[in-house]
């Protein structure tokens, strides 16, 4: 279909470059003689919502950005370019940039740098916030393919620090290559800001991990990889899910899932896409209460894995295994409130099963939140410690699970292990 003329003309390209996709939406809402209320009731909105979303330059709901920017005829491609961050022109050095969060109550950044703060120096938070507010200069630190798959490895690894130490450099690299526009590159952003989207949800960072998904989507719908766009989305709904918008994480991921089926499942790569949207859909659903919902999605996505190696290849985007899905189980149970049913999915599980440290890890600790739930304090405590040593990033900076610490710690001091733990995860504390 021939692009409208009015997308090349100067007033377009200004608006653009000045990263101002409302700006567009207006220019093309105008430019079929639309009010606010016919557009909204396209797109199902209020016409003051629809004028609030010209006007801020600051995007609040990229789901409506792509609903109205698609009523109005903006092209893909012109959209994308008017939501990514600016490009700096700045040495490093000398740079000052303004953080995300720069409108958001200084009570509530000084709160969720607290929270993170376990994962390392606050320093390597923020640089990661300026990298997402203005995209450094490329660094030209090597091929990005190489680079990608040792950040893999850190989060692998449990090891955050070093993974958030990389991040800004990847994201710089990731959109110099994506200037391109040739689909592969455009993928690969997808997937660093994917990476850094899981990261960030792990450090309960939910507002960075929102902003870093619906760029991980943006740029996966641009490429049109159907497997970078399931990843993209998985990490979103992640994010909704823990900001207390389970129905919408769930109608995201099921839309996912149906097209990543539409592409027949031919391949390992892609039914191990499906298997990991399936589990991810049960687990939503089972934390959004739908018993029914959650265990057939657990059978189902069992049924996906059963042809799948015990051990997924190295760099599969979706390493999921048979053992992984019923791990998923112990997750699904635990959050419909069955730690019963929980500790007797996982009883057959062992670490030797999951190939990552991060996995041996989940393992650990979602049995320990299911013993915690049995009211179990020792296999609660020695569960935790299996966790802590295959991967101390996976307890140390998770909140919940350190949460989980500080109870044994204040309520049973005395159970075995309780005091390593603690002093491992608060080593600046002692247990009373």
């Amino acid at each position: 279909m021939p692009v409208d003329p009015l997308w090349n003309t100067t007033k377009a390209r200004e608006l653009t470059e000045q990263r101002r996709p409302g700006a567009l939406i207006r220019l093309g809402r105008e430019h079929r003689s639309w009010t606010l209320a016919a557009l909204g009731d396209r797109i199902g909105c209020s016409p003051a919502t629809v004028s609030r979303l010209e006007r801020r330059n600051r995007v609040v709901d990229l789901t409506l950005i792509h609903r109205a920017a698609d009523e109005v005829g903006v092209p893909r491609q012109i959209l994308v370019s008017s939501l990514a961050p600016p490009t700096s022109r700045a040495p490093a050095a000398t740079r000052v940039t303004a953080s995300p969060h720069a409108e958001e109550d200084p009570m509530r950044r000084r709160t969720l740098l607290t929270a993170t703060a376990a994962a390392g120096p606050v320093a390597l938070l923020m640089g990661l916030d300026e990298a997402l507010a203005d995209t450094p200069a490329p660094t030209g630190g090597g091929p990005l393919d190489a680079r990608l798959a040792s950040a893999r490895e850190f989060y692998d690894k449990g090891t955050h620090g070093r993974l958030l130490t990389v991040l800004p450099g990847l994201i710089a690299d990731g959109h110099a290559a994506a200037s391109s526009r040739r689909e592969l590159d455009q993928a690969r952003l997808s997937s660093v800001y994917s990476l850094a989207a899981a990261v960030l949800s792990k450090l309960g960072s939910y507002e960075q991990a929102r902003l870093t998904a619906d760029r991980a989507r943006t740029w996966a719908e641009v490429s049109g990889s159907p497997l970078a766009s399931a990843a993209a989305v998985r990490e979103l709904a992640i994010v909704l899910r823990h900001q207390n918008r389970g129905d919408e994480a769930q109608r995201i991921m099921t839309a996912a899932a149906v097209n990543v089926e539409a592409t027949g499942l031919r391949t390992d790569a892609s039914a191990s896409a499906y298997a990991q949207m399936l589990c991810t859909l049960a687990y939503t659903a089972a934390r959004g209460g739908h018993r029914a919902g959650a265990l057939a999605m657990t059978e189902e996505a069992r049924r996906a894995a059963r042809q799948l190696p015990a051990a997924a290849p190295a760099g599969r985007l979706f390493p999921i295994s048979p053992a992984a899905v019923d791990l998923y189980a112990v997750g699904v149970h635990w959050a419909l409130g069955d730690a019963g049913a929980a500790l007797e999915a996982g009883k057959n599980l062992r670490p030797a099963q999951f190939p990552t440290a991060e996995r041996k890890a989940r393992l650990g600790t979602d049995m320990a939140r299911a013993w915690w739930a049995w009211q179990r304090p020792e296999q609660t405590a020695q569960a935790l410690l299996s966790a802590y040593r295959a991967s101390p990033g996976e307890v140390r900076d998770r909140p919940t699970i350190r949460s989980i610490v500080g109870d044994l710690a204040s309520h049973h001091p005395r159970v075995a292990g309780v005091r390593e733990l603690h002093a491992a995860v608060y080593p600046q504390r002692s247990v009373g």
